[in-house]
């Protein structure tokens, strides 16, 4: 891992932000230094269609006051603009304060000094342009060459975010964060049919907290090999039969189930009914806790923002609380939330779940997930299917559906493939599923073994007013249900 200098952020303005907020008696202030950059490239037909890069920073401002937050910030690291940033911010505290909120807890929290930098091998902007292209080029070539063919397109994504937190508790940390990714899609169409694959994972989920190296473990032109291969079985495939069924989850796809059916309700916020306008609530209200029986005993699922490689993988949240792993569902039992430091201190909990995080400088942070992962089992995908006597094994994301209270939810994949007496045979085409969270994980009957496990990366998750994309991770094995209502999407 390369090294990385004791600062890389004009110190100064935080720390003048911060000293300005303490003469004007403010109850809690803390301040985000941060700079992003962000490099984008597109591949299609063999062709480049884009390359992008976007770099930015600035400074974020949020106090507490007589019980009302304000936040401010500012692209200019200059006296004035940082002055009056604080300025703004205190005085929509002072403004909240009345609305009647009183006094506002947050949880206890040791401060801390720290540098931390995420481990990767290359630095992705180390890497020239040109080798980059060259990858995706002959990725996009190999997925070509079949009339069926439409579209072939690569793609490969770099982040670096670096981030200095100080706070009026005496926190002061540093944080570098790098990550990488890349994948393909291939669209075929025969007459009416069109199918798609995509590979190592759908919506841009190929991505991890790393440098280059993962981009080039990925293996974009064996993947299209593959990928090409099953698009035009596609074309020929008959759709799954409608009706009950055991389903087996490929990992690809326990990371949607992950994200919709367990992570956002999970959110504390959403629990207390503060996300209702926008991104609705929560069926885990706080009088379940420690109650409900979110799924069998085969479940259980983690929040791990500790997790070598995960895009939720941090040393501290952007409330200074450290990274941490918590138990959400245990054996089956709902047992826990994502949390701030104010959400927790609402239920009396001892500590924050460190799930504190903001898109950027320029907006306050709000309570995301992290790595919401599915515990490993102990099974084999062979010992996994063995006494199944008809199902399906259903890979890859490709469109969702859930209510606002995260409940009723329907998913359909790119692929499936049926299962007869144990053993898989045919592919099916546009394989969906339907189901209620609890009832559906109730169904669980077997997870996979740690061999079998994959991390995977959403870098498109919203939330928010305005709204927040956020990089979140999900890690899962082979998943097993059992009276699952399958059917087709067309």
């Amino acid at each position: 891992m390369p090294g990385m200098p004791k600062s890389v952020f004009p110190r100064e303005w935080a720390e003048h932000a911060l000293a300005r907020a303490k003469q004007a008696g403010v109850d809690y202030a803390d301040v985000r230094v941060e700079a992003h950059e962000h490099e984008s490239i597109t591949v299609e037909n063999g062709r480049v269609r884009s390359v992008s890069s976007n770099k930015g920073d600035g400074i974020g401002v949020r106090v507490l006051h007589k019980g009302g937050w304000g936040f401010a910030a500012t692209p200019h690291l200059t006296r004035a603009a940082v002055d009056r940033v604080v300025r703004d911010a205190i005085a929509l505290a002072r403004a909240t304060s009345v609305l009647g909120a009183g006094a506002r807890k947050l949880t206890p929290l040791e401060p801390a000094k720290a540098v931390w930098v995420s481990p990767h091998t290359i630095d992705p902007f180390s890497v020239p342009l040109g080798n980059k292209l060259d990858y995706l080029l002959w990725a996009s070539q190999a997925l070509m060459g079949h009339d069926a063919i439409q579209q072939a397109t690569t793609h490969m994504d770099c982040y670096k975010r670096r981030k200095l937190f100080l706070s009026t508790e005496g926190s002061d940390i540093e944080q570098t964060v790098i990550e990488s990714g890349a994948g393909l899609e291939v669209v075929a169409q025969q007459g009416n049919e069109v199918q798609v694959r995509s590979a190592p994972n759908s919506h841009h989920g190929a991505l991890a907290q790393a440098g280059y190296e993962y981009v080039k473990q990925l293996d974009l032109v064996g993947a299209a090999a593959t990928a090409k291969k099953e698009v035009l079985e596609l074309l020929r495939a008959e759709p799954p039969r409608s009706a009950p069924s055991t389903l087996i989850l490929h990992p690809t796809q326990v990371v949607m189930q992950l994200h919709e059916s367990c992570g956002h309700p999970t959110e504390l916020d959403r629990a207390l009914g503060q996300e209702l306008s926008y991104a609705g609530g929560s069926f885990l209200t706080p009088d379940q806790l420690n109650k409900l029986d979110y799924g069998s005993r085969h479940v259980s699922i983690v929040a791990d923002a500790t997790v070598p490689g995960g895009v939720g993988t941090f040393a501290f949240d952007d409330e200074g609380v450290p990274g941490q792993r918590t138990h959400l569902v245990k054996e089956g039992r709902f047992v826990g939330y994502l949390s701030s430091r104010e959400s927790a201190a609402h239920l009396d909990l001892p500590a924050s779940g460190g799930a504190m995080r903001a898109e950027r400088w320029d907006v306050q942070p709000i309570v995301r997930m992290t790595n919401v992962n599915l515990e490993p089992g102990a099974g084999t995908l062979e010992e996994i299917l063995r006494d199944v006597k008809h199902g399906y094994l259903l890979s890859t994301n490709k469109s969702w559906s859930i209510d606002d209270r995260r409940l009723n939810f329907q998913f359909t994949t790119e692929i499936g493939w049926e299962i007869e007496n144990g053993k898989l045979t045919r592919i099916v085409k546009n394989p969906l599923y339907t189901g209620i969270t609890p009832e559906f994980w109730g169904r669980c009957t077997a997870v996979g073994r740690k061999e079998d496990w994959q991390l995977w990366g959403v870098p498109n998750c919203a939330k928010g007013e305005p709204m927040q994309i956020m990089h979140v991770g999900h890690g899962g094995s082979y998943a097993r249900f059992d009276g699952v209502s399958v059917g087709s999407a067309k």
